[in-house]
Order: C-alpha cells, then sequence, then structure tokens
C-alpha cells in the first residue's frame, strides 16, 4: 500500500471525476444525439478522452514504472485507433447509405462516392 498525500488524492480525484464526467457524456452522446455520424463523435471524442484521464489516474495512484508504461501504452493505443475507427464506421454507415440527420446542411460527398466503393454515383 502507497502512502498518499493529499495533493495527490485531490489530484486522484480530479482525474477520476473528469473521466467519469467525460465518459458519461460520450454515452449519452451516443443515447441522445440524431444520427450516426454525430454518435460517432461522441463516442470516440469524448470517450477516449474520459479513458484516457482514468488512465492517467491508474498511473499516478500506482505510480510504478510498469503502471506507467501501460497507461502511457494504453492512452497512445486509444489516440491512435480511435480517429480510425471513427473513419471506418462514419464510412461503412454513409456506403450503407445510413440516413444522415434530417438538419444535415451539407454532404460533400454527394455524387462523388459510390456505395459500391469508387467515385461517381449520387447519393439520393
Amino acid at each position: 500500500m502507497h502512502a498518499h498525500s493529499a495533493l495527490q488524492d485531490w489530484v486522484l480525484a480530479v482525474l477520476l471525476v473528469s473521466g467519469g464526467f467525460f465518459l458519461f457524456v460520450a454515452s449519452l452522446g451516443i443515447l441522445r444525439l440524431p444520427d450516426v455520424m454525430t454518435r460517432m463523435h461522441a463516442s470516440t471524442k469524448a470517450g477516449t478522452l474520459g479513458a484516457g484521464l482514468i488512465f492517467v489516474a491508474v498511473a499516478v495512484h500506482f505510480g510504478e514504472m510498469v503502471a506507467i508504461s501501460l497507461s502511457a501504452l494504453t492512452v497512445v493505443f486509444l489516440l491512435v485507433t480511435a480517429p480510425v475507427a471513427a473513419h471506418a464506421i462514419g464510412r461503412a454507415a454513409y456506403r450503407m447509405r445510413v440516413p444522415l440527420w434530417k438538419n444535415t446542411h451539407l454532404d460533400e460527398w454527394k455524387g462523388h462516392y459510390s456505395p459500391k466503393g469508387g467515385v461517381g454515383s449520387d447519393r439520393e
């Protein structure tokens, strides 16, 4: 068991509460946002930040090189894979013609992206 200072306890509390808040916001975004594109945005941005803050709290709490290394590697992994996953989800949804939100004002891919892959088929 490690002895923690009051400052370290406060830092841990702030990291854990902040991480939990962002994870809550991500889950709320998935439930409440209107289409797959905006849900994907909420889950990747807020979810990655929330999980990253939790892993930083783990590193601060344990303070051992193994915990710090694993936490750092996990955060880097999240930061590298979340954008790739979001892009793949968004691309797949667009290709499958999942409807965009009714108030979407701009579809930059309309007329340029075929659902079967390639260029030139309109999204109607």
